[in-house]
């Protein structure tokens, strides 16, 4: 037992949530402790976000190249030792000692082992040789634990060494046969990352659409490509069972039987709350934490929960978003500064429910933000779609040759401001941020038309939208 620290701010969990909501309260003038039982930077440094995008650029990149003639005939095939290399060297080796100097360098004090709650105010921190500091926090503890991939009960899986996320990202070679279960995002990314690195692919859905939560020209476009690209994808199937048979995965699907080397599970996350300590303030484990607007769990005004734990929106970027807003509150509420819950005020999230901006790096890009259009009608919303084909503008034509795409505007028709936006097409990445700024500025239609797009590129789209609109 070592003896009792105390700080103004203790934040449980690492990751870029974590770091960002510590730094922010660090930058106003607190002190923090940050608590971590696995590696500091968390899913996205190490299993998500970079080096899933590593594995992917190489074949991105190969496309767009084969895209444009007088490229393609300089191309030659991927190298796959390569590829895998630059994808570990995004991830430091699962190495954490650059983020450590980071954390020290911005006067957070690490804590390593796991932390739980013990009561009000109170994290027990439990070290991997066995022993525990207590740390007290004079005004806020955040939790940014985060969330794990959700293994669905599968009869036999218990049985099986199945992949998630972190095993897809880090397999150190590409697996003979994979079998993947889950057509959202990283589903339709590891299939296309994969199959691109030589592997034979299956990709299983339940439901009738890839991506489902997007509009529907983009899980459309992206499974005619991943079966262009000879990944089977199979939709509308279920999956009840699942075995092995010798050095076969055998996965029981409503179609019949599939048989791989690999089976990821891509169906979906929970919280990480499940040994926290949640019960010791009054509350269930295993759930998602529920916050109000400026992170606060509802209920206990000295807690936080940050990032993927609440379950607003499962992004890093968002929960980058969040951790800087719940840190504005956490300094506000400290020096007895006023907290505003109006929405876009710097205390609060209200980008997770307008205006989260997305990008699933398939092939093709999805990118959106906002609202699509079934949800701005579930939402009772009076509005309109503008849809346009992103190979009709002419930089689309000069980016590709027989370039294909979407653009799908979603416009409230009672403010005249634009709502949601989303992009199906190669690089289509790149164009989401005006969109975003034209969300959460609420930039009234009439004054999008002095928004000139430089010709020619791809960004042209929006005026041709605005033709469109105009009818």
């Amino acid at each position: 037992m070592t003896a009792d620290q105390a700080f103004d701010v203790i934040v449980i969990g690492a990751g870029s949530t974590g770091e960002n909501v510590a730094d922010a309260v660090v930058q106003g003038g607190l002190s923090a402790a940050i608590v971590e039982s696995e590696l500091i930077g968390g899913e996205c440094s190490y299993w998500a976000c970079m080096p899933s995008k590593a594995l992917l650029r190489g074949t991105e990149v190969l496309e767009e190249a084969r895209a444009v003639s007088g490229a393609s005939q300089a191309v030659g095939e991927q190298d796959v030792a390569a590829t895998l290399a630059r994808r570990t060297s995004f991830t430091s080796n699962w190495d954490d000692s650059s983020q450590a100097e980071w954390v020290a360098g911005a006067g957070i004090t690490l804590v390593r082992g796991a932390g739980r709650l013990d009561g009000e105010k109170t994290v027990v921190v439990t070290a991997a040789d066995g022993t525990t500091t207590t740390l007290t926090a004079r005004h806020a503890v955040a939790v940014c634990t985060g969330s794990d991939a959700a293994v669905p009960p599968l009869e036999g899986i218990e049985d099986v060494e199945v992949w998630t996320a972190r095993e897809a990202t880090s397999a150190q070679q590409p697996p003979g046969r994979l079998v993947i279960l889950g057509g959202g995002v990283v589903g339709v990314e590891m299939a296309t990352a994969w199959s691109a690195l030589g592997s034979q692919v299956t990709l299983l859905q339940r439901g009738g659409r890839l991506l489902a939560g997007q509009e529907p020209e983009a899980g459309d476009a992206v499974a005619e490509s991943l079966r262009g690209r000879g990944v089977d994808v199979q939709l509308n199937t279920s999956v009840s069972a699942v075995r092995r048979d010798g050095d076969d995965v055998v996965v029981v699907t409503s179609a019949g039987e599939v048989r791989g080397d690999e089976f990821l599970v891509a169906a979906g996350r929970r919280a990480r709350t499940e040994d926290i300590g949640l019960d010791t303030v009054g509350l269930t484990a295993g759930e998602y934490l529920d916050v109000d607007d400026t992170l606060r769990v509802r209920g206990v005004d000295w807690l936080y929960g940050v990032g993927d734990v609440n379950g607003r929106r499962l992004l890093t970027h968002m929960g980058k978003y969040q951790a800087r807003q719940a840190g504005a509150a956490i300094v506000a509420r400290a020096t007895g500064e006023q907290v505003s819950m109006a929405d876009w005020s710097p205390f609060v999230a209200t980008a997770d429910a307008a205006a989260t901006p997305q990008v699933t790096f398939s092939i093709p890009q999805v990118a959106s933000v906002g609202l699509t259009a079934a949800q701005a009608a579930e939402q009772g919303l009076a509005h309109t779609v503008v849809r346009y084909e992103l190979g009709n503008v002419a930089g689309s034509a000069l980016f590709a040759d027989g370039y294909s795409g979407k653009a799908v505007a979603v416009v409230d028709t009672d403010r005249q401001v634009l709502v949601g936006m989303t992009f199906v097409g190669p690089g289509v990445s790149e164009m989401l941020q005006a969109a975003t700024i034209a969300v959460v500025g609420e930039v009234p239609i009439s004054r999008l038309w002095h928004a000139v797009p430089a010709y020619p590129t791809m960004n042209e789209v929006w005026l041709r939208l605005l033709e469109t609109l105009k009818g």
